[in-house]
């Protein structure tokens, strides 16, 4: 599971003992929220379901599905259902070619998701073999599913106006130089990523 709160706290707490702003901003508009996710395909598989559409649209299309295969599905069952009868749950045929690649490669056991590599940069080269799932939904689930500490999505855009903010910079820094920044943020660029979320989402600002 993901970062739990204590862990949360515990890692932004020390990162503010050798990052100022961070210490003042924590003290400003307080600690972050856990964001968890269930591990497993199926959370992959919401990741497809909802990726470029309204949270709305997206739980509407998943509440389909699982009537059409069952709230206990496995890849199995989706990989037996036909172009029309997806379709019918919402699914284009793009998202539809996503979601039988990540089936495919679970049925076949290519992908564990209960036994993923140790290492987080192998572990993201696994997850992105799934047609669909590119750095940034890898370094997702495998921070709010795994809870991964060191897991730092670059290439999100909050995290970068967040990281912008923080550091009171002019511009915000594209993917390779937010890249840079965090390096003395490791091994707790998971907390702060949920931070810079956090502060980026927070009406204070």
């Amino acid at each position: 599971m993901g970062l739990s709160a204590e862990k949360l706290r515990g890692d932004l707490d020390s990162l503010a003992a050798r990052e100022p702003r961070l210490a003042l901003e924590l003290a400003r508009i307080g600690y972050p929220e856990p964001r968890i996710r269930q591990r497993g395909y199926k959370t992959m598989l919401r990741t497809i379901v909802g990726q470029q559409v309204s949270v709305a649209a997206a739980a509407s299309m998943w509440c389909k599905l699982e009537a059409e295969l069952g709230p206990d599905f496995t890849p199995a069952c989706l990989l037996t259902r036909d172009y029309d009868s997806l379709r019918a749950c919402g699914l284009s045929r793009q998202k539809q070619g996503y979601a039988r690649s990540l089936c495919e490669l679970v049925a076949a056991g290519e992908v564990d998701f209960d036994s993923l590599p140790a290492s987080d940069e192998e572990a993201i080269a696994l997850l992105t073999r799934i047609k669909g799932i590119g750095r940034w939904s890898a370094e997702i689930y495998l921070l709010f599913a795994e809870g991964r500490a060191d897991i730092w999505p670059a290439g999100d855009l909050a995290v970068q106006e967040g990281v912008k903010r923080l550091l009171g910079l002019e511009e915000r820094p594209a993917e390779k130089a937010t890249r840079q920044l965090a390096e003395p943020w490791s091994p707790q660029r998971g907390a702060m990523a949920i931070f810079t979320w956090h502060f980026y989402a927070n009406p204070a600002l």
